[in-house]
């Protein structure tokens, strides 16, 4: 497996079989990321669809995406919006994007994505001050797991009531899950899954898909 996972390959195995199949670039765009070192950084393709599902049954218009890498996730979620929909996405990476643009050019989906490149919270504050604040319907978090804290804040600005923020990693191959875990990056995980867990502006469910992924409905 090159994604993360938190079941046994066979079982993972049994999972992707039924699970909905990509499309040609979404293959494409997988193999292409498969032979870089740093692989492990894609969404699990069981995981796009789902967040793809989310998507097209909340009617998603607007959304966020802190942390794009080459696409993969930002492809699921833009091919779920209806046209005129708007994905702004989050990067500081103009190597990845790079992949990422051209993939998206090719499923069809480019007009629909605002690719920001500059520091997320930078991306954030500037939606915040042009008024854009509890207008998105959607948010989806996997970048940099030292500001995950601040871009759910952040995210829970500018998401609608009844928006949704998706954080990826959550159980962190498990190590999150240990009440004392034994990296830093596990601990912030496990501490800020916490304080969402208890967060009475939130209702949240945390599901064992992939690496963990966080759903948090703001209330």
């Amino acid at each position: 497996m090159t994604t993360k996972s938190l079941f046994p390959e066979a079982v993972q195995t049994y999972i992707d079989d039924v699970t909905t199949k990509r499309s040609d670039t979404q293959s494409d765009l997988a193999a292409y990321t498969a032979a870089l070192p740093e692989a492990e950084m894609q969404t699990g393709h069981d995981q796009t669809v789902l967040l793809s599902i989310l998507v097209r049954a909340m009617g998603v218009r607007k959304a966020l995406e802190i942390g794009v890498f080459t696409g993969y996730s930002g492809l699921a979620i833009a091919s779920a919006m209806a046209p005129g929909g708007r994905l702004v996405a989050c990067d500081v990476s103009e190597e990845w994007t790079s992949v990422a643009r051209d993939h998206w050019r090719r499923a069809g989906v480019d007009e629909r994505i605002d690719l920001r490149i500059a520091p997320a919270l930078e991306t954030l504050r500037a939606l915040e001050e042009a008024g854009e604040g509890g207008t998105f319907d959607f948010a989806y978090i996997d970048a940099d797991k030292g500001n995950y804290e601040a871009y759910y804040e952040s995210c829970l600005s500018l998401v609608r009531r009844d928006g949704l923020i998706a954080l990826d990693n959550i159980i962190w191959s498990g190590e999150a899950a240990q009440t004392a875990p034994s990296s830093e990056t596990a601990q912030l995980l496990r501490e800020l899954a916490l304080k969402i867990g208890a967060d009475a502006r939130v209702e949240t469910c945390l599901l064992g898909i992939a690496d963990g992924l966080l759903l948090a409905r703001k209330i």
